[in-house]
């Protein structure tokens, strides 16, 4: 069932309630009325940061392994991963067998590897250690705002769309993202806002229509009001479910190849989805679970690090066949690594610095930074090289297009990790 041009007015326009929730809303749903009519949207060809975060802090050595150094096999009697099992990325490091997914990328020159990163006088809490990350300010302060979010304040709204969007449902928007001055929805499926909406399961873009007006006509609270934010934000949310109905029973899409047992590759292949939507919204946010591997730790992380590979793999191969590939790139991080030294439970404890990973055409591919210093721990942990604000720098100047010492407040010398 194809909307007419009257109902794609209506979903732009369709009543006088949507004022309520700011000027954005009402241009975003005409943008998005736009997009099911077959337009794209001015701004689609502008740059798009996804962001990966591994919660739990991610065992880098186990990740980016050392494999000829005698340090880490004296530390990890059981945990090793042998010199014969890894994909060798150089004489000194290689990936473990659950990662042939970027070692295939590597070889495509589609993932840069910053090792040993970190930063001073680390923290080892899961909480303050990732509000550090998230904040970029070293001093843990759940209250700051998150150095996307400040991101977003510097740059031009973009039309009307969110500007950022954070894809999960077990998980609260992220602190990088919130305390801005801008409105960042979540979302994990469209079809949560289907039901949501009322409408049912198969309904086309008119009965999207119709519930967005009923949910308009709903009162929003107060000017200024956290109902008022809320219901804002699932305006925003639910009018770009609607613009997704086209691309979902688009029969070319490359969604079948995604591993849909992964929730990882399902939150990534619905960001694909918005991204050929023709959305403008520019920074994607969304996590995998479970590196807190204190013990039995050797069969859990290798099959983290088989759905974190075998996920991101089909995401950029399916933007690569639509064509939007050099505009894209992913960042993934985790809020420290691991101890050099397995403990009794065959596991491993809160350490410090590790690998970050980016991924996509724009990079430039490789090994960057120097390799973790084995033979001269920190209280057990190899020391950070490499401060994360560096690269966030890097991200900021030159694929956000936004100073960095405006985000971050002060100077960081950027890594040549990015193509120009």
């Amino acid at each position: 069932m194809h909307s007419t041009r009257r109902e794609m007015l209506r979903l732009g326009l369709g009543t006088s309630a949507l004022l309520a929730c700011g000027p954005t809303v009402p241009m975003f749903l005409a943008r998005s009325a736009g997009a099911l009519a077959g337009e794209r949207p001015a701004g689609a060809d502008g740059r798009i940061l996804v962001v990966v975060q591994l919660d739990g802090g991610n065992d880098g050595l186990n990740t980016v392994v050392p494999y000829r150094d005698d340090a880490y096999r004296k530390a990890r009697p059981n945990l090793q991963v042998g010199a014969s099992e890894v994909r060798k990325i150089d004489d000194h490091v290689g990936f473990p067998p659950a990662l042939e997914a970027f070692a295939k990328l590597l070889e495509q020159h589609r993932l840069a590897l910053v090792q040993s990163v970190g930063y001073p006088n680390p923290n080892r809490s899961h909480f303050e250690s990732m509000a550090i990350w998230q904040t970029a300010r070293l001093k843990a302060d759940k209250a700051a705002p998150g150095w996307l979010a400040r991101a977003i304040d510097h740059r031009a709204a973009p039309q009307g769309d969110a500007p950022g969007l954070h894809i999960h449902d077990a998980f609260p928007l992220p602190q990088a993202l919130a305390g801005g001055r801008q409105v960042i929805p979540s979302m994990a499926r469209l079809e949560q806002f289907r039901r949501r909406l009322g409408v049912p399961e198969g309904a086309g873009p008119a009965a999207q229509v119709e519930a967005l007006d009923r949910l308009a006509r709903q009162d929003r609270g107060e000017p200024g009001s956290l109902l008022q934010f809320v219901e804002r934000c699932a305006l925003i949310t639910y009018a770009s479910s609607a613009r997704l109905e086209r691309v979902q029973q688009d029969k070319a899409s490359a969604a079948s190849s995604y591993p849909d047992f992964y929730g990882l590759a399902r939150r990534l292949r619905l960001i694909a989805q918005l991204i050929k939507a023709g959305l403008a919204t520019s920074i994607y946010y969304t996590h995998l679970d479970g590196f807190d591997t204190h013990s039995g730790q050797f069969q859990r992380h290798a099959a983290l690090l088989r759905e974190l590979g075998a996920s991101l793999s089909p995401f950029l191969d399916d933007l690569e066949k639509a064509g939007a590939a050099d505009r894209v790139l992913v960042l993934i991080f985790s809020e420290f690594g691991r101890r050099l030294a397995e403990n009794g439970s065959g596991g491993t404890d809160h350490g410090t610095a590790a690998p970050v990973f980016l991924l996509g055409r724009p990079v430039h591919s490789g090994l960057h930074g120097p390799y973790p210093d084995l033979t001269r721990l920190e209280d057990g942990d190899p020391r950070h090289a490499i401060d994360f604000r560096a690269i966030y720098a890097t991200v900021l100047d030159q694929w956000l297009g936004v100073p960095h010492r405006d985000v971050l407040g002060a100077a960081f010398e950027p890594i040549s990790v990015l193509r120009g």
